[in-house]
């Protein structure tokens, strides 16, 4: 069972540069596969998540090719698939499942979607609804509409859909459905979402019409467009940089630069809400070359304060909001988070598993069904921490471990690569960056080594 230890750290003076954006990373995989040519990916994600999306497409008969870890060479196939040979292993990707359900759903065969047993409990209903007003055949064999899941293809119909849940997953699943049939779906947000499919089919040429409805969008596509083949660069994922963003803004004299980072709007919500606490924070967009704005964040660090984060904003500050409670510990005065309650259902109970670690940590921490009051500003406890299998939950106590005199342990770490391999190099790197040791690696034996 691997283990991550920690130290308080010195004074954080770097430049970083993130692994590639997960989310990305795998609607870039997706979607270069339904090209009519070849696309040359760089900047993908070799995550556990993301290598899962290369090994289904190539399941569905579609030529990948990957020269080194960050590069991939797909072959599309203008949206003709094989039936795969046996169950498609979502690993423990949300992302994946539900954006394969969409793909699938409208194919000339049966195929089946597996994952780990997080993922197999994780809420499948959510898109199967919207795909089966369309027509699908989507059984959810697990018990409470979960994973293993059953997608008998059928030709579908397009729909107008007013999502219920906020949800970009369901949102995109929805909108690869529609791409392959005729005629023109529409998909209507209840507040604004993560936008990376409709950029990404904007850049591959496939036409989508993005309209204003009360406070969010509306997103429509016709359907039969075939995706134009083109070479694609995924920026930084700054979820991923969200960690050492934190780390150094709480830290008075320290200062980071990321670089090459996404700056998508839909994803910068944690800027906004660290600017609020008091955070130095200053971005610069360089390009949108690829449909994704991407450019640069530094980060000086100073004294944060408590705030307010909910309604609206959750949606786009949902995957930071383990980090961004580990800022609020670090913050004088109460931070209030409320609904969140979506992170009941993540990879764990989220909210439940920040409360337990600040708890053990010294924090006063009161828990509420969608979300959380931390009451910040008193010295971090050291100790034992778990993961909870959950990859986003072990890197924010992590980096709450920085703060905490002694050693800090986190317990299960290896979750960690299912979206951000070499996390513990990193966190090296900025702990002794003129350092020449050799940075740590999680071994067999289940302890993280400094040599």
């Amino acid at each position: 069972m691997a283990e991550l230890r920690v130290a308080r750290a010195p004074h954080i003076e770097s430049e970083i540069v993130v692994p590639g954006d997960k989310s990305i990373s795998h609607r870039a995989v997706i979607l270069a596969s339904l090209t009519n040519g070849t696309c040359t990916l760089q900047g993908f994600l070799p995550s556990q998540d993301c290598l899962c999306t290369v090994d289904a497409m190539r399941m569905l008969g579609i030529g990948i090719e990957q020269p080194d870890d960050t590069t991939l060479v797909i072959h599309g196939q203008r949206g003709h698939f094989r039936a795969p040979t046996g169950p498609i292993d979502c690993g423990n990707s949300g992302t994946l499942m539900r954006l394969l359900c969409g793909l699938l759903a409208n194919q000339p065969f049966e195929s089946e979607l597996i994952g780990d047993a997080s993922l197999s409990s994780r809420p499948m209903n959510r898109v199967i609804e919207p795909l089966a007003k369309m027509g699908a055949v989507i059984e959810a064999t697990g018990p409470n509409g979960t994973a293993p899941l059953k997608i008998k293809g059928q030709k579908l119909e397009p729909i107008r859909y007013e999502l219920p849940v906020a949800s970009a997953q369901v949102k995109s699943a929805i909108l690869l459905a529609g791409l392959q049939i005729p005629g023109k779906t529409t998909v209507v947000e209840p507040v604004p979402l993560r936008d990376h499919t409709e950029r990404m089919m904007d850049y591959f040429l496939i036409r989508t019409i993005r309209e204003p409805v009360n406070s969010a969008y509306s997103v429509s596509i016709y359907g039969e467009q075939v995706a134009e083949s083109r070479d694609f660069i995924v920026p930084g994922d700054i979820s991923s940089a969200a960690f050492w963003m934190v780390a150094a803004a709480a830290q008075e004299g320290s200062s980071l630069l990321i670089r090459d980072v996404g700056l998508n709007e839909t994803r910068t919500g944690i800027l906004s809400v660290l600017l609020r606490m008091g955070a130095h924070v200053r971005e610069v967009v360089q390009d949108t070359e690829h449909g994704e704005p991407r450019g640069e964040i530094r980060i000086d660090g100073t004294r944060l304060h408590g705030t307010v984060i909910a309604g609206n904003e959750i949606p786009n500050v949902i995957d930071e909001i383990p980090i961004l409670a580990v800022a609020a510990s670090l913050a004088q005065g109460k931070t209030l988070i409320r609904d969140a309650h979506e992170l009941r259902v993540k990879e764990t109970d989220r909210l439940a598993a920040i409360a337990a670690n600040l708890t053990a940590m010294g924090v006063d921490v009161v828990e509420f069904q969608d979300g959380l009051e931390i009451n910040g500003g008193a010295p971090l406890m050291n100790g034992r921490l778990k993961s909870f299998g959950d990859h986003r939950i072990a890197m924010a106590f992590a980096v709450a471990g920085l703060f905490a005199d002694g050693e800090t342990v986190i317990e299960d770490a290896e979750c960690i690569h299912t979206s951000y391999p070499g996390f513990e190099n990193h966190l090296n790197d900025l702990l002794f960056p003129n350092d020449d040791r050799t940075t740590p690696v999680i071994n067999p034996a289940g302890a993280l080594d400094k040599h």
